[in-house]
Formats: C-alpha cells, structure tokens, sequence
C-alpha cells in the first residue's frame, strides 16, 4: 500500500484540517494539547492531519506556509480557511464547524 499524499490527505473526507508545525516551535509546543483536543472533539467525521516541516521537508514551500503553526481548512480539496499562529480551540473549531456547513 502507498503511502498517503498529501493530495490524498486533503480530500480524505469532505471537511480536513491540517496543521503545519515544528517540535522546536513554542507556540506549536502550546498548540499540542489544543490539537489533540481538536482530533477527539473531530474523531470519525472531520481528518486531522499535523505535519512537522522538518520532517515532510518543502511541504511548507508547496502550499506557501511562511509560519508555523499554520492552520489550513479545505473542503472536498479545496483550501477554504487558512491562519497562522496561536489559536483557541473553539476559534478552530468554529471555522471547522462554518466548513462542515458548506
């Protein structure tokens, strides 16, 4: 089995959030329990995706994340809500709810 695409990743289910990050980032560090928060409260009807830009090195580049953390909304593909920085969970989960609505 390949692994999943990024492409893939973003059109797993209707409503996907992904999170750019990295783990010497403090104010990703901060966003960590806030995200796993997020992947339970999501669990079984939105896909939630992190990843590390050292590790999935120009990702980043590809979808033009200049900071980490970056929130990324699309729905079916396509990018419909984007923003950088710390957040709170119901600010995310607000944009994910008004995506679901789409």
């Amino acid at each position: 089995m390949k692994p999943l695409t990024y492409k893939d990743a973003i059109r797993s289910t209707t409503v996907v959030l992904v999170e750019f990050f990295a783990t010497w980032c403090p104010h990703c560090q901060k966003m960590m329990p806030v995200m796993d928060e997020i992947k339970q409260s999501l669990a079984g009807k939105v896909n939630v995706y992190q990843f590390d830009i050292d590790k999935y090195q120009g990702l980043d580049d590809e979808n033009n994340v200049e900071v980490v953390p970056t929130f990324i909304i699309y729905v079916d593909g396509r990018e419909v809500w984007r923003q950088s920085g710390e957040m709170a969970k119901d600010q995310i989960m607000a944009e994910v709810e008004r995506a679901l609505k789409m």
